[in-house]
């Protein structure tokens, strides 16, 4: 049993990893596509990197919600549960601007 739950915290650190990196990317890449749009006067550049922005946050909320699987301690909890609701707020109000617009 113990190596079946270090085998899945070794998964979950990996898919953690992934999320994380994939995240980042997007925001970095929305991020720099956004800026050259705003250089080129582009219509939709708000929208544009509005949904950059969300996908990126999705995915690193997913990477949030995996590490309460590995945490171990309440307070370890609470932290974990404080980023996910900050970045839930973060995409709520990211989808609302977009559909405003």
């Amino acid at each position: 049993m113990h190596s079946l739950e270090y085998g899945l915290s070794q998964l979950a650190g990996l898919a953690i990893l992934l999320f994380e990196l994939t995240g980042v990317g997007i925001i970095i890449c929305s991020g720099v596509d956004g800026v050259r749009r705003y250089l080129k006067r582009a219509d939709d550049t708000r929208i544009y990197l509005a949904k950059g922005l969300a996908l990126g946050l999705e995915f690193k909320l997913g990477s949030e919600i995996l590490r309460t699987v590995v945490v171990r301690e309440w307070r370890e909890i609470a932290v974990v549960a404080g980023i996910i609701g900050l970045r839930a707020a973060l995409t709520l109000l990211i989808h609302w601007e977009i559909r405003q617009e």
